[in-house]
């Protein structure tokens, strides 16, 4: 274990012997840090937080502290960080409040960028790209592959789909189905399309690409259905799409609402 002597740990938390903690660091309270995690100068991780294996957290930044929330009384609630994330300078992460899981979780292999936040409860899935200044309100879910933007700002309870890609300073109050690029701010939210490239880069194969693009098609751009007689059409045509049948039940599931205005509207 390397500990710089002007690092402060509490004697209460927990650390591989392979843990970094550099120069000014806090660890605070009954935190537990995974093999070969790195804990830059100055950043703050508090509470009861779990940090896995080979996480960078930048410096200042702020990981782990009371959720930002009226009703919290102080409940020993948590915060839950996977393996291979970077999570950047300033960034802010809370733990949860008691009005879910009392867990707020992130997943593995995500970037969060400096200056980024995310609130109490939400639920980061693995491979999340959040930009520079992009902001999550509570209980927000972001599924795997997304990508936000930077300055993007997201309201409390909404869904970011899988390999969903979110344009720079748009205002997300609705849900974002997944495999779509999306932008634009509140009621003036649009969907350009499937996100072919970043489906490519992935190395999703040409005729799942095709299939999401004709689900597109109908869902997005065939007024004479209604959104039920769309999802019943893709459940029947593309029973066999596992990703064409995720986007169906994305519809499904939604309690805010999904996003349906395209560029074209």
């Amino acid at each position: 274990m390397s500990i710089h002597p002007t690092a402060v740990i509490d004697p209460s938390a927990q650390l591989d012997g392979s843990v970094i903690v550099e120069p000014y660091a806090v660890i605070d309270g009954p935190v537990k840090i995974g093999p070969e995690t790195r804990i830059c100068a100055h950043a703050v991780v508090s509470g009861h937080t779990t940090l896995g294996a080979r996480n960078i957290i930048g410096s200042f930044a702020t990981i782990g502290v009371p959720p930002q929330d009226s009703h919290y009384k102080g409940e020993p609630t948590e915060l839950i960080i996977g393996d291979d994330n970077q999570i950047r300078e300033y960034v802010s992460i809370h733990r949860a409040t008691v009005k879910a899981s009392g867990k707020t979780l992130i997943g593995n292999n995500n970037m969060v960028m400096a200056y980024c936040h995310i609130a109490h409860d939400c639920i980061l899935a693995d491979h999340v790209i959040m930009a520079n200044l992009a902001t999550l309100a509570g209980h927000v879910e972001i599924g795997s592959h997304a990508n936000l933007g930077g300055m993007v700002g997201v309201h409390q309870f909404c869904r970011i789909g899988d390999y969903a890609y979110i344009g720079g300073m748009s205002g997300i109050g609705l849900d974002v189905p997944p495999y779509v690029i999306m932008e634009g701010t509140r009621n003036q939210m649009r969907i350009a399309g499937i996100n072919k490239i970043g489906l490519r880069r992935s190395g999703m194969d040409r005729e799942t690409i095709k299939n999401l693009e004709e689900s597109f098609k109908i869902l997005f751009r065939s007024p004479e259905l209604l959104l039920k007689d769309s999802l019943a059409k893709l459940e029947e045509e593309m029973q066999d799409c596992i990703e064409v049948q995720q986007m169906v039940d994305f519809f499904r599931t939604t309690k805010r609402g999904v996003v349906k205005r395209t560029l074209d509207d």
